[in-house]
């Protein structure tokens, strides 16, 4: 075995993953410390799905290794495996038993037996919020219910460290918040969680965070370390009435440099938003440059960049 030198409790080491010709995770390094929530972010198909479960010791690397609760994948991953919790983007559990009767078989299955098993369920019922549901199938839950029984069977022997695979994906608003007040209480006492996803605010809640885009690392920190680094300045942020003719419009005037010092100009649903370094006057530009053009727009306001300024501008840079 090889001993973990310092408080990292995954430590990934070049690790790469090809099918064929298709190279899914290229040569990504990782360490992630004991008890932190680190965030592994990026659109779908970016490799997240696939780097877990190499770490997981599911998908045998093509290169490089982790080393997980200082044990190497490559040797040692049934070793691990009862240190680690698991939660897919699919719900996997069994819709004819009941909440109890799937945590008590998950529960069974890592080994509990008797008073430990008694006092890890009450536990999981107690946190989860899911006393009084005790007898309902997951067919009668809604979503978010569904979600906290599928991270309570994940947690039910108490593991080191928790992968949850895009937790939130077709959850509400109102459960998402639930569960990642749940994700706090997990980790405050110690457990390391290894969350992914693609919603940047979700990603926000994160201490730590690792950018993949199309299998590639491009960018790690916390959230403000990311935003300080790769957005630096402010957004010019506005809601037009006529959004993709007036994102036309700034981008030409950019392009004939009527708009210096501003870099990307995108879209966010309805609004649109300007990365510069100089918010003030770029703000007075567009608003001249706007009332000129006649693009009627509303809420001009210079803002923060956001973890989504972040993405787009990184991503832009690999094309």
């Amino acid at each position: 075995m090889r001993s973990n030198s310092s408080n990292n409790v995954i430590e990934i080491h070049g690790l790469t993953k090809r099918f064929g010709s298709f190279t899914a995770v290229d040569h990504v390094s990782l360490q992630i410390p004991q008890g932190q929530i680190f965030g592994f972010l990026g659109p779908n198909g970016a490799g997240k799905t696939t780097t877990m479960r190499m770490v997981l010791g599911l998908l045998p690397p093509s290169e490089g290794t982790a080393i997980v609760l200082g044990n190497d994948i490559r040797k040692q991953a049934r070793t691990i495996r009862a240190r680690l919790g698991y939660m897919s983007q699919k719900f996997t559990l069994y819709n004819d038993l009941t909440v109890e009767e799937n945590l008590r078989f998950y529960g069974r299955s890592y080994g509990l037996r008797n008073n430990k098993l008694k006092s890890r369920l009450d536990y999981v019922l107690d946190i989860a919020d899911l006393k009084g549901r005790e007898h309902y199938t997951p067919t009668q839950l809604s979503g978010g219910w569904r979600q906290r029984l599928a991270l309570g069977a994940a947690i039910i022997h108490e593991p080191d460290i928790i992968f949850l695979d895009e937790p939130t994906a077709g959850v509400d608003p109102l459960s998402r918040r639930a569960f990642w007040e749940l994700l706090y209480t997990i980790s405050s006492a110690g457990t390391t969680i290894f969350i992914t996803t693609h919603y940047m605010d979700e990603a926000e809640h994160c201490e730590q965070l690792g950018f993949i885009y199309f299998g590639r690392l491009i960018a790690t920190g916390s959230p403000t370390e990311i935003k300080q680094k790769h957005v630096p300045g402010n957004v010019v942020q506005f809601t037009p009435e006529y959004p993709v003719k007036t994102l036309q419009v700034l981008r030409t005037a950019q392009q004939q440099g009527e708009l210096e010092n501003t870099s990307n100009i995108d879209l966010y649903g309805a609004q649109i938003h300007v990365l510069t370094h100089n918010g003030d006057m770029i703000r007075d530009h567009i608003t001249a440059l706007l009332d000129q053009q006649e693009q009627p727009y509303t809420d001009m306001q210079v803002i923060p960049p956001s973890l989504e300024d972040a993405f787009l501008r990184l991503t832009a840079a690999q094309k």
